[in-house]
C-alpha cells in the first residue's frame, strides 16, 4: 500500500537551510524534508557531513548517511571563507527556517550569528540544536548525546543494578533533540501565520533553542517530581520499569526472548490464568502495581517457568488469545518481512550507492508519521557531497553558469 499523493507535502513551499552535522540537526532536517519541505543542506569540502563516514560498510558513504539525510539537497560550501559566508547569507533570503547544531557562539564568530541571519531575512526562523542551550554556566561546553544523555538523567537508569549505566543502542538524544527541533520549527511556522498583519515578533522570539541534555529530561517522566516530593531516587531495574509489573521480557523454550507487558490489573488476571497461576491472579496481595511491584522477583520467576516450557510463537499465541500485550523482539531481518510494516508502507525498497556501487532493492525505514492510511514515499536518499551546487547557484540564488562554476572551481581548490 503506497499513500496518495495529494497531502504528500504539508510543508511545501517551505524552505530550510540546515548548517547541522552528525545527527540531531540532520534528524530535524529530515523531518521537515520528509514532509516536503525543500532542505538544502551545507557541507563542508572535501569530507561533507562527518556520519557519511560512520558506519561505513562498503565505498565512501555510509547508509546512516544516506537514511537521515534523504528527501535533502546538498550544497558544498566553506562557512570559515567570506565567500562562504555570502552564499550562506543569499540563501538565507530565500529560506523560511535555519537547523543548525553548532556550539554556541561558532556561527557568530564567523558572522552568521541570529543578528546577521535576520538583516538578511527578516523573520527568519532560526533553530539551533547543542549540549546544553545558548544560555547559562554550561552553555558554551562542547558535548555528544552520549554526555547530555547522562546529564538528562536517562542513562543512570540504563542496565542492570548491579553494573555501570549503558547506553542504548542508537544515538537516542540526538534523535530526541531533532524531533524538538522540528517540532519548535513548526510551531514557529504557524505562529508566523497567525501573526500576518501584526508587527513581527523579535528574533529572540523566534530563536528555537534546543538543548541535548533538556531534551533528555524532558522523556524522564516523573524522575524528578518523584525525587522533588518523596526523596525518591529511581534505580536501574534492566528490562523492567520501576513501579510498573509484571513487565519484562522473558526467554522461550526455542531461545527466543519475547516481552510481555501485563502490568494493567485486568489483564494481570488474565496473564496468570494463561500462564497457570490462578493462585496469583486471585492474591489479593497483588491487585495493584504498587503490590506486584513489591513481589516482581516471584512474579518474573513464574512468568519465565511458563514461558521456557513453551516455544516463542507458542507463548504469544496464547497471550495474544487471552489479550495481555505482548511481542516478539524484532531484529533487522524480523522488521524487513513484517506484515504490519508491509501494509503501511512503513519498510521501502530503494537502490542506493555507497560512492562506488550500487546497491539494488535495499530497505529503508518509512515516514513517520503516517498521513493518508501509509507511510509517504522516501523521494530521494541523502544526496552525495555536493550534488546540488550548481543548480542551487543557478536556478535559486541567479548566478550565472559562469559565476556558479568558479564557486564550485574556488571550493575545490579549498579543499585542498
Amino acid at each position: 500500500m503506497v499513500a496518495s499523493t495529494h497531502q504528500a507535502a504539508p510543508l511545501r513551499g517551505i524552505r530550510v537551510l540546515e548548517l547541522g552535522n552528525y545527527i540531531a540537526a540532520p534528524t530535524a532536517g529530515r523531518l521537515l524534508a520528509d514532509f516536503g519541505a525543500e532542505v538544502i543542506k551545507i557541507e563542508r569540502p572535501r569530507t561533507g557531513d562527518e556520519i557519511r563516514n560512520w558506519r561505513l560498510g562498503s565505498g565512501t558513504t555510509s547508509m546512516l548517511y544516506r537514511t537521515i539525510n534523504r528527501n535533502k539537497k546538498s550544497m558544498v560550501v566553506d562557512l570559515r571563507t567570506e565567500e562562504g559566508r555570502r552564499c550562506v547569507l543569499e540563501l538565507v533570503e530565500q529560506c523560511d527556517i535555519v537547523l543548525e547544531n553548532f556550539r554556541p557562539g561558532t556561527l557568530e564568530k564567523w558572522g552568521l550569528g541570529p543578528a546577521d541571519l535576520e538583516a538578511a531575512k527578516p523573520g527568519i526562523i532560526v533553530t539551533r540544536i547543542s549540549a546544553f542551550g545558548q544560555t547559562g554556566p554550561m552553555s558554551s561546553r562542547p558535548g555528544f548525546a552520549a554526555v547530555a544523555e547522562a546529564y538528562g538523567g536517562f542513562r543512570n537508569l540504563v542496565g542492570d543494578a548491579d553494573r555501570p549505566p549503558v547506553r542504548v543502542g542508537v544515538s537516542i538524544g540526538d534523535s530526541i533533540a531533532g524531533l524538538y527541533a522540528a517540532f519548535g520549527s513548526v510551531m514557529a511556522l504557524f505562529a508566523r501565520q497567525r501573526e500576518q498583519g501584526v508587527a513581527r515578533p523579535p528574533i529572540d522570539d523566534r530563536i528555537i533553542d534546543v538543548a541535548l541534555n533538556e531534551a533528555m529530561l524532558s522523556v524522564m517522566e516523573s524522575l524528578i517530581p518523584d525525587y522533588s516530593a518523596y526523596g525518591l531516587h529511581r534505580e536501574r531495574t534492566g528490562g523492567r520499569m520501576e513501579g510498573i509489573a509484571p513487565s519484562n521480557a522473558y526467554i522461550c523454550a526455542d531461545g527466543a526472548s519475547i516481552v510481555v507487558a501485563g502490568n494493567g490489573d485486568g489483564i494481570f488476571k488474565r496473564y496468570m490464568h494463561t500462564i497457570g497461576r490462578p493462585d496469583l491472579a486471585s492474591d489479593p496481595g497483588l491487585e495493584s502495581n504498587a503490590q506486584r511491584w513489591l513481589q516482581r522477583e516471584e512474579l518474573d520467576e513464574a512468568i519465565g517457568t511458563w514461558t521456557a516450557q513453551h516455544t516463542a510463537e507458542d507463548a504469544l499465541a496464547q497471550l495474544e488469545q487471552a489479550g495481555v500485550p505482548s511481542g516478539p523482539i524484532y531484529t533487522a531481518e524480523d522488521i524487513v518481512n513484517d506484515e504490519q510494516y508491509r501494509a503501511r508502507n512503513m519498510i521501502q525498497h530503494l537502490d542506493v550507492s555507497d560512492g562506488e556501487k550500487t546497491f539494488h532493492d535495499v530497505a529503508f525505514p518509512g515516514i513517520t508519521p503516517v498521513i493518508g492510511g501509509a507511510s509517504l514515499p522516501i523521494r530521494n536518499l541523502g544526496p552525495d557531497l555536493g550534488a546540488d551546487t550548481y543548480d542551487i547557484l543557478v536556478g535559486l540564488l541567479g548566478k550565472t553558469p559562469v559565476e556558479a562554476s568558479a564557486f564550485i572551481e574556488q571550493t575545490e581548490l579549498e579543499k585542498t
